[in-house]
């Protein structure tokens, strides 16, 4: 029997971003790139960009003294302080202001494409992830 193959922590946030983003494609029909473009503004979205996400992840780790309910292992300080550092480059990455998508001239602004090119990398990453375990049936929107 195959052992279950644990997913690194750092990847725990791109699995969820991958996630509600195909969701979003499914829902709607429409191409990876209109799905990029709605998941950003959306729930998902705020919790993950106000560092939210990370905060209260970090919290229900703290209050289990940072051991793995999966494994019952203690998680590595280090790897504590890439969740930290991960949640400080997705807060500066996906930087929210309020009615600034689009210009008038329908170009996103710079934030906006920012934003976007940072999920498109932590969703190749995942990807990438997925390919390397030989977990391809999890790959559903084909972006490497």
């Amino acid at each position: 029997m195959k052992s279950k193959i644990l997913k690194p922590y750092v990847l725990h946030v791109a699995e969820i971003i991958y996630s509600e983003i195909f969701k979003i494609k499914k829902k709607d029909n429409i191409n990876n790139i209109e799905a990029f473009e709605r998941f950003i503004g959306c729930d998902t979205y705020k919790k993950i960009s106000s560092g939210e996400f990370h905060n209260e992840w970090l919290n229900r780790l703290k209050k289990n003294n940072f051991i793995d309910k999966t494994t019952g292992k203690k998680i590595p300080d280090e790897t504590i302080r890439l969740l930290v550092i991960q949640k400080e480059a997705m807060v500066k990455q996906l930087i929210q202001y309020p009615n600034l998508y689009y210009a008038k001239s329908h170009f996103p602004l710079e934030i906006t494409q920012r934003a976007f090119d940072h999920l498109w990398r932590v969703c190749e990453s995942y990807e990438l992830w997925c390919k390397e375990t030989g977990q391809k049936k999890l790959i559903k929107l084909n972006l490497i």
